[in-house]
């Protein structure tokens, strides 16, 4: 039986759903994102799980007991905000402690905590200071502490890194997942970043307008979309209409230019239109290594990433991008040169039908 249960959510603010029939089953111990662009229900959905919003219809129950209409301090969950929200009148000691002090915990039970708490997100030479006195990561630490100080059986992260720096997020996502992981809680984590999502969860639920697109490990998730909307939306991604030539042998056109997919094409008849999609990633010069496709293109652009060179190129009258790694000897082609590329049969995504009305699904 799941640890945290979300069945059929929905939440409805007049005439529109911000969240409709969510489903989740959340095991003890696990860390889950929830992912997608601003306004899709995530942060919603967030705040139905920690009682600041009450579902419209629905269930939430978490180890077996329902709590739908339990008010948040009957919850025991821990709740981390992007603004940090400390008091700015109390020590960093004070502000972890605060929790337990409203439960009216023992003094010396509150300070033993706090020295706790304090040790585990390495702030031990800055308890006496005020939150001002402290930067953004600090604040987020202390912030991570607090909620974690009342031994809540639910760990709620909502956007806690968008605030700040590049290479602090980065940081502090790891120090979370590491400390997430020393305690055995569970967590769920709302960001819009899908490095974030990627790099920390052992499960990502990606939203769009209110449903749940698809719910996956990392892994699958990114290698395995199965809307266009997942597959466009984490990573970078090409994607083309292409004509079935032969089902049977997952054989396909794009624009003239055959490519062979893995993919099952079940249902599928020759002459049927499909989006197919192929990461940049998957392609390879020809001339270093050959797989099941090597198709001619052309060289239209280069792009310098820093660890990754993008070679934008036209594939037919489609345009696709490569990612190879930067090294010190690569040998690039020049701008307007013909060159072959190849990817494996399984590079070769197939995301759905094309209706021959003209119907192109959501990006």
């Amino acid at each position: 039986m799941a640890y945290l249960t979300l069945s059929n959510i929905s939440k409805q603010f007049g005439d529109t759903y911000a969240v409709q029939d969510f489903n989740l089953d959340v095991e003890k111990g696990e860390f889950v994102s929830f992912l997608g662009p601003s306004g899709c229900g995530k942060t919603t959905t967030l705040r139905m799980i920690a009682g600041f919003e009450t579902p419209t219809d629905g269930a939430i129950a978490l180890g077996g007991a329902d709590i739908t209409n339990k008010p948040p301090n009957q919850r025991k969950m821990g709740m981390i905000f992007q603004s940090y929200a400390l008091f700015p009148n109390m020590t960093v000691a004070q502000n972890i402690g605060f929790g337990l002090r409203v439960r009216k915990d023992s003094k010396a039970d509150i300070q033993e905590r706090v020295r706790e708490m304090i040790s585990l997100v390495n702030l031990e030479k800055h308890a006496e200071k005020y939150p001002y006195q402290l930067s953004g990561g600090q604040q987020q630490r202390v912030s991570l502490a607090r909620a974690l100080a009342i031994r809540p059986d639910v760990l709620l992260l909502d956007e806690p890194l968008s605030a700040l720096d590049a290479k602090i997020r980065v940081s502090l996502r790891a120090q979370i997942r590491e400390i997430q992981r020393k305690l055995g809680i569970t967590a769920i984590f709302v960001t819009h970043d899908q490095e974030e999502a990627l790099s920390i969860s052992d499960r990502i639920v990606v939203m769009y307008d209110g449903n749940v697109e698809q719910v996956g490990t990392p892994f699958e998730i990114y290698n395995f979309p199965t809307t266009t909307f997942v597959a466009n939306f984490v990573g970078s991604l090409n994607t083309a209409v292409a004509e079935v030539t032969d089902p049977a042998k997952g054989l396909l056109s794009v624009n003239g230019v055959q490519f062979s997919s893995a993919a099952k094409m079940d249902g599928l008849q020759k002459g049927d239109n499909v989006r197919i999609a192929i990461r940049p990633e998957r392609f390879s010069f020809a001339s270093e290594v050959r797989k099941a496709n090597v198709v001619d293109c052309r060289i239209e652009n280069i792009t310098f990433l820093g660890s990754v060179v993008r070679v934008h190129m036209l594939i037919g009258n489609s345009s696709f991008t490569m990612d190879t790694f930067n090294y010190p000897s690569l040998e690039l082609p020049r701008i307007g040169a013909t060159e072959q590329v190849t990817c494996s049969r399984e590079a070769v995504l197939l995301l759905e039908e094309v209706r021959a009305n003209g119907h192109e699904p959501k990006l």
